[in-house]
Formats: structure tokens, C-alpha cells, sequence
């Protein structure tokens, strides 16, 4: 059996500069090439950088244990489709829970996020923010293009919608959370300042809102980022401290040794197992102290 290839930090930096910043998919192979030593070692270790939709989930689709249902509503710029995962035999409403995708859209893997956190007692609304433009892709690549011709206005006010939603819901208690994963955990401290009714988020390597903006956070805020993540984490430590002057109520956690998106285990080379259950051991414990 040939032996798995290495994966590097500079690879994984490589593959970061591809999916968030300007590298396209010809430089970024262009580059690994250089990086692993010849086309056919990058093509190999280009799909352990990658998200694998095929992984299995933890949580399967048809778990009798979670009720599901794709959901439409009204957005702030039209209509905006969901997935929707509520505990299958609750007997009274339970608290809500917006999840916010990666740029790469609405996929399996946060829908399988929301099961995991239907079984914990909550109404999990994955929300479709590229819904707007038609809806998630199925090319990841064509995705990002989408994701970044979003207007950031106008998803913040598309997020807001949705937590206004799921807060009249019948079987929610009207107290409603909000978690994102990179794109999405920027989009999560966006909305954070925007909407004085969020009660929680939780972010997972996000961008980090404007200073200034931080006092109008009314939020408890659970923050996880990934010790190897320099881009996200430069203004890490100017949002830290303005949270504390402010006297905002949040945990932040800062995991060693682990990449951007260490959460994500459809991707082998960038999830770390055992940051990822520490993050979600906490995110649970967070909740549960602020949504019941």
C-alpha cells in the first residue's frame, strides 16, 4: 500500500490563500506542484485539503430521533430557503438555533451540523444565504465565486430574518442562537451587532466585526479560533479587548496547533479531531447556559 502523502503547513497556507483570497485553481495547483514536487504528488494531496461531501455523517439523514424539513420564508431581500432540524419527539418548544455555512453554501456537512444539534434539544435552522442568487451549487468553486458577490448588507439583514423567523416558530421558545463556520462565523458576530435580539453566537474562525461596532453586541459570545490561523486572527486580540472594555459577556478560545477549520471533518487535512470535540464540548455547555 503506497504511503499517504504529506501535508505541509505551506500547502495548507496555499490552499487557504485559494479558497478565501486571489489564488485561482490553476495557481493553487501550480503552486502545490512546487510544494509536494511534481503534478501528480499535488494530486494527490490536493483532495486531503479539500472537503469530502462523501464522508459519512455523524448524524444520518434519517435519524428517527430528528424531525427535518426543507423551509422557505421571507428574507430581507426575498424569499430564502433553509433546512430546518427539530428534536422528533420534543413535548414542549425548545430553543432555536440559526447555522451559518462556510463559503462553500449550504452542503451536507452543515446539515448534518444541524441534526447534531437537533438531538441536543434545539430547533437548528441551516440557512441557504446564497439563496439570493439562486441557491447553493453543487461546484464548491462556483460557491465561493457566489458567496463573494453577496452584498454584506444585505446578508446581515437576511440573517436577522431568519432569527426573526425562527423565533415565532411554534416549537421554539422564541430564544434563538446563531453558530457559524469561517465565512459563516464572520457572519455570526456581523449579526451579533445588528441584532440587539440574538440571544448567543458561537464562532468558529470568523472575520472579526469593527472594533467600534462592538458595543452595539447585546449576545452572549462563544469564540473558537485555530491557533495556525494567522490571516483570520490578526485582529483577534482588537476584538478581544474591545469585548472586555465593553463588558460583553463571551469565552474565547484559542486552540494550538490547529488550521482553519479544524471543526470541518469532511476535510483530512485540516480537521483535528481533538480540537473539534474540545470546541464542540464547550459550544454544548454554552448553550445549555444560555438557552434554557
Amino acid at each position: 500500500m503506497a504511503d499517504k502523502p504529506t501535508v505541509t503547513q505551506a500547502m495548507i497556507q496555499a490552499y487557504d490563500e485559494y479558497t478565501h483570497l486571489t489564488l485561482d485553481r490553476r495557481g493553487f495547483m501550480d503552486k502545490l506542484s512546487k510544494l509536494a514536487g511534481s503534478g501528480a504528488a499535488a494530486a494527490a494531496i490536493a483532495p486531503l485539503l479539500a472537503a469530502n461531501s462523501a464522508q459519512a455523517a455523524i448524524v444520518a439523514e434519517d435519524d428517527k430521533r430528528v424531525a427535518t424539513s426543507e423551509v422557505r420564508f421571507r428574507g430581507a431581500t426575498g424569499v430564502m430557503t433553509g433546512y430546518l432540524a427539530i428534536p422528533a419527539f420534543a413535548d414542549k418548544p425548545v430553543p432555536g438555533i440559526i447555522v451559518v455555512h462556510e463559503n462553500r453554501g449550504l452542503n451536507d456537512h452543515i446539515r448534518d451540523i444541524a441534526r447534531r444539534l437537533a438531538l441536543e434539544g434545539y430547533a437548528a435552522l441551516a440557512v441557504d444565504f446564497l439563496s439570493p442568487l439562486g441557491g447553493t451549487p453543487a461546484d464548491e468553486d462556483t460557491a465561493r465565486e457566489m458567496v463573494s458577490e453577496l452584498i454584506s448588507s444585505d446578508t446581515v439583514a437576511n440573517a436577522a430574518a431568519a432569527r426573526s423567523w425562527l423565533s415565532g416558530h411554534p416549537r421554539t421558545t422564541k430564544k434563538v442562537a446563531a453558530i457559524g463556520f469561517c465565512w459563516g462565523g464572520g457572519l455570526v458576530n456581523d449579526l451579533a451587532v445588528a441584532d440587539p435580539e440574538l440571544r448567543a453566537g458561537i464562532v468558529y474562525y470568523g472575520r472579526q466585526p469593527d472594533t467600534k461596532d462592538v458595543p452595539a453586541i447585546k449576545a452572549a459570545m462563544l469564540l473558537h479560533y485555530a491557533g495556525l490561523d494567522e490571516r483570520i486572527n490578526a485582529g483577534l486580540q482588537a476584538y478581544r479587548s474591545a469585548l472586555l472594555s465593553n463588558g460583553k459577556v463571551f469565552g474565547l478560545h484559542v486552540y494550538p496547533r490547529v488550521n482553519h477549520a479544524f471543526n470541518n471533518d469532511t476535510s483530512a487535512a485540516r480537521y483535528s479531531k481533538e480540537a473539534a470535540d474540545l470546541a464542540w464540548e464547550r459550544t454544548l455547555a454554552f448553550l445549555k447556559g444560555t438557552m434554557f
